[in-house]
């Protein structure tokens, strides 16, 4: 089929994975920078000091993706770099490589979808406590207020805040990403309620700041839950289980999403949290729901469920199994048909728009003898994704967007430069940039608006 004309395709980039120039223009530390310079979290011990240093090639980057042929690009904004204390006086040159960048995607005919927060929190606000400081919530809006004002002529689409439960459940539960925290579930509810009324703050001062009309949403992810059978019985109990909101970690999609779609707390997630919920206030949920124009998705796995004779679901055994095809990280368990029911049973549940923020392969791609890249595992993994995407949309599902990640190979957090997403190998050694066979086979895609790809 061919997608709607008005179909957004792009790429996305992170900033602390890409940009570089760590202590350049009065950057300050990130909790980043300070975790992977901790001796044995990172692998090999890896930081973003230089990435792809993109701070002073996206030129060439920016010229890649005109090439390539997206509409948009996702990107986001270092909030060290923008403000290097987290409060206080903005840093102009921080700024004016944003403005710089911005309008290079526009000059080639690319429109700037920008996040606030990809998880690069500024240490001096980890050190006040960070997200379990309720105080976090004027420091974001603070800090969104200053990149409207800025930004809010030209960019037009926004994000709050990337993976919620990555930021909380990794970063301050599990101890696996910055700051490498492992406090109690009560505070991590705590801090996930902070991030919540954060994101409302800051879609408050987007909509204030910002000149002309923008759209604005945040990022959200979780483990699709796929129906074993297309039986009426097995796909209600997949739905089931993909909202339901009793596992004591960050990682309930109902937790998240419910609060920001619909303006309330899951009653679920509420009995089965109980003492441990932060209390909360109706006008902190009104504030939390703020309108939104679309449910931005980062997208790439899931796993099987059927209904057992009851009715409840469970996971389906052996699910997809030993020797199901995954990407170089163990969690990318490859599920194609996850976006067709990510888009289609949260459509259902919350009424909007979906855009696929992210969705993408990891792999141990190095340039060949020829001089290039031959991925034909990513290739084949975004026909079979984009093609049930295209399902979605023949069922009326109304997908507005595809970003594939990433646009470059990057540092990949904990696992460094070790798995490779990008659609462009990038030489950590040299920076050459090398587009892969995927590269290509993206281009081709985008012009064919999806001609090419396999009916599902």
């Amino acid at each position: 089929m061919n997608f709607p004309a008005d179909f957004t395709w792009g790429v996305a980039a992170a900033a602390y994975q890409i940009e570089g120039a760590a202590a350049l223009d009065g950057r300050a530390p990130s909790i980043w920078d300070v975790y992977t310079h901790q001796p044995g979290n990172i692998f090999e011990g890896h930081t973003g000091d230089v990435a792809c240093d993109h701070y002073h090639r996206y030129a060439e980057d920016v010229a890649l993706m005109r090439d390539l042929g997206v509409s948009a690009y996702r990107l986001s904004l270092s909030w060290p770099r923008i403000i290097p204390d987290g409060t206080g006086a903005a840093n102009a040159k921080g700024l004016e490589f944003y403005d710089r960048l911005i309008d290079a995607l526009l000059a080639a005919g690319i429109t700037p979808w920008v996040t606030l927060y990809h998880w690069d929190l500024p240490q001096a606000l980890q050190q006040r406590g960070g997200f379990l400081n309720r105080e976090f919530v004027e420091w974001f809006g603070a800090y969104a207020t200053i990149v409207a004002q800025r930004l809010g002529d030209r960019v037009k689409h926004w994000m709050t805040f990337n993976e919620p439960p990555c930021s909380i459940g990794l970063g301050l539960q599990e101890a696996v990403h910055a700051p490498g925290l492992k406090l109690s579930f009560r505070e991590c509810l705590l801090g996930a309620h902070h991030l919540l009324l954060a994101h409302g703050t800051a879609v408050q001062a987007l909509r204030a700041g910002c000149r002309d009309r923008v759209k604005v949403s945040l990022a959200l992810t979780g483990r699709e839950r796929i129906p074993a059978t297309e039986s009426a019985t097995d796909i209600e109990a997949a739905r089931r289980d993909y909202f339901a909101c009793h596992d004591r970690s960050m990682w309930n999609l109902s937790w998240w999403g419910d609060p920001v779609y619909l303006g309330h707390y899951p009653e679920e997630g509420l009995r089965a949290f109980g003492a441990d919920v932060p209390a909360f206030t109706d006008a902190d949920l009104k504030l939390i729901a703020q309108p939104l124009d679309f449910m931005g998705y980062n997208c790439y796995s899931g796993w099987l469920v059927r209904a057992r004779a009851d009715g409840t679901p469970e996971q389906a055994p052996g699910g997809w199994g030993i020797g199901n095809p995954r990407g170089t990280l163990s969690w990318l368990n490859v599920a194609p048909s996850a976006p067709y029911w990510a888009a289609r049973m949260q459509h259902e549940r919350y009424g909007l728009p979906v855009v696929f923020t992210e969705n993408g392969f990891c792999n141990t791609d190095f340039v060949h003898l020829d001089g290039q890249v031959h991925d034909p595992q990513r290739i084949d993994f975004m026909a079979r994704y984009l093609a049930t995407i295209g399902r979605a949309l023949k069922d009326g599902v109304p997908v507005a967007g595809y970003f594939y990640w990433s646009v470059l190979d990057n540092f990949e957090w904990k696992e460094g430069y070790k798995d490779r997403f990008g659609l462009i190998h990038v030489d950590y050694q040299t920076q050459k940039r090398t587009p892969k066979d995927s590269y290509a086979w993206y281009r081709e895609t985008i012009r064919a608006r999806g001609a090419n790809l396999p009916v599902t």
